[in-house]
């Protein structure tokens, strides 16, 4: 067995390959292309391990050479502690400990999806950024309007096909680019939301996160692409600790102090599953229906758990809901 470490850029990477031994057998500075990278590792016969850090870059360049029948590895990098840590830091040195923490077994490893859920993640974080450049779009207008002290009542739908012919009779001179730009936005959601539509019907782990009130195919697409496998999880602590929802903890001596959620990990789950709590909450009130979800909130918000802290906890209550659902291969039960 052989193993390497491989250290990515955009335009090169440095590569090493050495015996499990420690000795080096090849290492060189190639240009970042497939053609090159497996022209580096073409002379090997033996079975090769390769290690590489997880970035921008990376994606490509694992997929063509586990194709190409390499045994691949994902780096972790904010947890390659070696390599985050050193004081002198090389593209050398990178790869070099990369192949010495892979044939060591001490290599932090990070997650590749496979590619459908990869092809699902890029769809929904694409909707998600055009969903979040809408709305700052749309703040932009109505700053516009206020900005030049052009009053209008809220009530009025200045987005709808009236509102908008309203605000290009204002003739200001920026609300013609303004809305040019927002309407190719709507558009592309409008194909995005067809898409993900479709591609949500073929997932029963969609299927099953859409029987929570609250959870539409598009958020249930979110949550399923960021989590991928759940029995990747043995735990629920886990699925938590990758979302980002558990507290930070600062012992000293005997005394444990609990802070704010540590925010590490997918920022997306953290962000759709707050959304949907708050969805939950009003469908529950809108329909008089107590949940589970429902219980839990309201007895956090009568210890005096200030409405955002209640919300997070929410959450993470809802993912653990979502990790048994998922485990288990069962529908929500919505009442509590």
């Amino acid at each position: 067995m052989l193993y390497a470490g491989l250290d990515v850029h955009k335009r090169f990477s440095q590569a090493v390959v050495c015996r499990e031994s420690g000795n080096v057998l090849k290492e060189g500075r190639v240009p970042t292309t497939k053609e090159d990278i497996s022209k580096f590792f073409s002379e090997f016969k033996e079975e090769l391990k390769i290690a590489i850090e997880a970035g921008i870059n990376s994606e490509y360049i694992f997929d063509f050479l586990e194709e190409q029948g390499y045994n691949m590895t994902l780096s972790h990098p904010l947890k390659t502690r070696m390599i985050a840590e050193s004081k002198v830091k090389t593209d050398k040195i990178d790869a070099n400990i990369l192949s010495y923490l892979l044939r060591t077994n001490l290599l932090p490893t990070s997650y590749m999806p496979p590619k459908n859920i990869r092809e699902i993640r890029q769809l929904v974080r694409q909707r998600i950024f055009l969903g979040r450049f809408n709305a700052k779009l749309k703040n932009r207008i109505h700053a516009e309007l206020i900005r030049r002290g052009i009053r209008y009542e809220r009530k009025r739908i200045i987005f709808t096909s009236n509102g908008k012919n309203w605000l290009r009779s204002l003739n200001i001179p920026p609300m013609e680019s303004y809305l040019i730009i927002l309407e190719t936005i709507e558009d592309q959601i409008k194909k995005h939301n067809k898409k993900i539509n479709q591609e949500g019907r073929k997932y029963e782990e969609v299927k099953l996160l859409t029987s929570i009130p609250g959870i539409g195919i598009y958020s249930a697409l979110v949550i399923f692409s960021e989590i991928g496998d759940i029995r990747r999880f043995n735990t629920e602590e886990k699925l938590f600790s990758y979302s980002g929802l558990i507290p930070s903890v600062n012992q000293s001596g005997n005394h444990r102090y609990y802070g704010r959620i540590t925010k590490q990990g997918s920022k997306n789950i953290r962000w759709i599953l707050t959304e949907v709590v708050r969805v939950h909450l009003n469908w529950t009130r809108a329909n008089n229906v107590e949940t589970k979800l429902l219980k839990y909130y309201l007895r956090l918000r009568k210890k005096g758990k200030p409405e955002n802290k209640t919300v997070i906890a929410t959450a993470r209550k809802l993912l653990q809901i979502i990790y048994w659902m998922l485990k288990n291969k069962t529908e929500y039960c919505v009442k509590g």
